[in-house]
């Protein structure tokens, strides 16, 4: 057991060692690519799939259409370019750029002030709950204040305003913003019928026959509430629990990821030749 367990804690006490106010970049870095990286990819999903739902971010979104019309292509865009700039940084030329696509995503959904705070919150808190849950170790408070610094500087960056500091700062003003604002839309449920079928894609093969009842209990009740998405059966929700529960405990047996997530560049199904960044422009919002 010991042999199999050798270093799995080894980022764990280098992301202890860090700064979260000045090495939030690294502690991020080092939370997705190594420590949890399927499981920060699927709550990301989760935490964009969760920002659809506020009414006016679904109303902007249906009105670019790409989100309806080309849901693949848009969240690969969306995706490659958070993760270039989580790769690169903010002074890396690729970040950059990276940074200058999203803000002009983010002017053509053109979305309340607040409903964009929301959408930084939702990266911020949505991971970390997930991880809390269901990753093979809980979160560290260093992992979750870097993820606090970093969606804060993404946003300074783009200059949102009035954006949170500190991680249970991000998560009360998510948490009442929520109970303020998500509710359904006719817009917001168009989406999430488009979109499921993404979250389809990351059910295993052989549960693809049930993968609507297991998607329903990826989503609490405001979140089915919001998208009109009927309560899952009891078995989906126990056996969605239990499946991942034991997921984390083979993850914590197992030896250390020894290859970083993205070491060979960003693998999409929309670009399985690979990408020029540059050419996102054209397709950003």
């Amino acid at each position: 057991m010991r042999g199999i367990r050798r270093g799995r804690y080894d980022n764990l006490r280098r992301i202890q060692g860090s700064d979260p106010g000045t090495d939030y970049l690294l502690i991020h870095q080092l939370t997705l690519r190594e420590e949890f990286p399927w499981d920060m990819r699927m709550a990301f999903n989760l935490a964009f799939n969760r920002s659809f739902a506020l009414p006016r971010v679904a109303e902007g979104l249906v009105r670019t259409g790409r989100v309806l019309t080309e849901p693949r292509r848009r969240a690969d865009d969306t995706g490659i370019i958070m993760y270039e700039i989580l790769l690169h940084g903010f002074e890396h030329p690729r970040g950059r750029l990276a940074l200058r696509l999203l803000n002009e995503a983010h002017h053509n959904v053109a979305a309340d002030p607040a409903d964009s705070v929301y959408v930084l919150a939702a990266l911020v808190v949505v991971p970390m709950r997930w991880l809390q849950r269901y990753g093979w170790r809980t979160p560290d408070e260093h992992e979750r204040e870097a993820a606090a610094r970093y969606y804060r500087e993404v946003g300074l960056r783009m200059g949102i305003r009035d954006i949170p500091s500190g991680y249970g700062a991000f998560e009360a003003w998510f948490d009442a913003y929520e109970a303020a604002h998500l509710r359904h839309s006719p817009e917001a449920e168009r989406i999430e019928r488009v979109t499921r079928e993404l979250l389809r894609g990351r059910v295993p093969k052989p549960l693809r026959g049930v993968a609507d009842a297991l998607i329903a209990a990826l989503y609490d009740p405001p979140l089915r509430r919001a998208y009109a998405v009927p309560d899952p059966p009891a078995w989906a929700r126990t056996g969605l629990h239990v499946a991942l529960r034991a997921r984390a405990l083979l993850l914590r047996l197992a030896r250390p990821r020894t290859t970083p997530l993205f070491a060979d560049g960003i693998v999409t199904k929309s670009y399985p030749d690979g990408y020029d960044l540059a050419k996102l422009r054209q397709r950003s919002s």
